[in-house]
């Protein structure tokens, strides 16, 4: 069986168990593209199928699309790795339970080891009034994140927290402007990535959003929550993406393509192409936790793009060391695996089954498997 059959049968069958209402998949080996579909229904009730340039609620995508942005600035002379938070953000300076301040890095910040934490930012009344906190507003929200009492002394541990926002923040203000402003000076721009913006560029195109569903995929209300596979809650907010006024969440406030995010990993693939130098890229790639060894899993560390393939024994994955992966809760996941020469986006409209469950490793054995 080849790649193309494999990896139809593993959508087919996520589609017709319900698992998936729609997908989109590209798979290009060293440079060449081996497959690329768009499969299934970008709106299932309203019978609208998925096509190649639907637009997704990218999540977590967003955070290397800031990786980069931050590496070309650190690149551009505008900030340094190793430079503290407090340079950029003078009031930024959470506490430990100790009361003291440490010093918070942007490397801390881009590797998920600043001991920011996720808790909610909103007062008790304020949840109970629904309030949004997306409307708070930039500087009030880096206020309150800088009020939580830090998870561990920066560096020491790894919590998949508030990172990125701040560093989108720092971003946006290093332009004179948003993290949009930043994102499309220095990656979205010189690579055409066009419709990859912190709102919709097209309605007509966005993908509906799914969740798992006792008996399948059901559209998602706004706010939804589902049952995460930690034992806990993932909540959802599709509506957020048109609301002009939110705050630009570069953690994972951004919608885009599957083509868009494809140029960014072939960009990374070939060295920085038109946004980053390949010493940068190399460094960028490489295992940036090796403090703490198996920070994602047996197998597995952290560079600033996603998690690193330290040992694919213990990992129980086909992939090549050193290979680069990462998902979005609304059902997305990507791999770079550097050695191979593959560069694989698989975009779904439904979380948690297309970035959590089992279609993620299903779809990453039929590229293998298939080549």
């Amino acid at each position: 069986m080849d790649l193309e059959q494999r990896l139809d049968e593993v959508v087919d069958s996520a589609i017709s168990e319900q698992r998936i209402v729609g997908a989109v998949l590209l798979v290009r080996l060293h440079g060449e593209s081996v497959y690329q579909k768009a499969l299934g229904m970008a709106d299932r009730e309203a019978g609208r199928p998925m096509q190649m340039d639907a637009i997704f609620r990218l999540s977590s995508l967003t955070k290397p699309i800031v990786a980069a942005t931050v590496l070309a600035l650190v690149e551009a002379g505008k900030l340094r790795l190793d430079d503290p938070v407090t340079r950029y953000l003078p009031l930024f300076k959470p506490k430990q339970a100790d009361r003291s301040m440490p010093d918070i890095s942007i490397h801390h910040l881009l590797t998920h080891t600043s001991g920011l934490s996720s808790a909610s930012i909103l007062t008790e009344a304020e949840s109970a009034a629904g309030v949004n906190k997306w409307r708070l507003g930039a500087d009030e929200i880096m206020r309150r994140l800088a009020d939580l009492p830090l998870l561990f002394a920066p560096g020491t541990g790894w919590s998949y927290g508030p990172s990125i926002d701040v560093l989108g923040v720092i971003a946006g203000n290093l332009v004179g402007g948003t993290p949009e402003d930043a994102i499309k000076q220095y990656v979205a721009g010189p690579l055409g990535m066009l419709d990859t913006r912190f709102s919709v560029t097209d309605p007509a195109r966005l993908a509906a959003a799914y969740a798992d569903g006792r008996d399948g995929a059901v559209l998602m209300s706004d706010p939804h929550s589902v049952p995460n596979f930690s034992g806990g809650v993932t909540t959802y907010d599709p509506g957020r993406i048109f609301d002009g006024e939110a705050f630009q969440s570069g953690g994972g406030g951004m919608a885009g393509t599957g083509p868009d995010f494809m140029l960014l990993l072939e960009a990374l693939r070939k060295g920085g192409a038109d946004i980053l130098k390949s010493a940068t890229v190399t460094m960028g790639l490489s295992n940036q936790t090796p403090q703490l060894p198996f920070s994602q899993g047996p197998g597995w560390g952290f560079s600033y793009f996603g998690a690193w393939l330290d040992d694919p024994n213990p990992a129980s994955s086909p992939a090549a060391r050193g290979t680069n992966r990462w998902g979005g809760i609304y059902g997305h996941n990507w791999f770079l695996d550097l050695e191979s020469g593959l560069s694989v986006v698989s975009m779904s409209n439904t979380g948690l089954e297309g970035c959590d469950g089992p279609f993620k490793d299903q779809v990453r054995n039929a590229v293998y498997a298939g080549l």
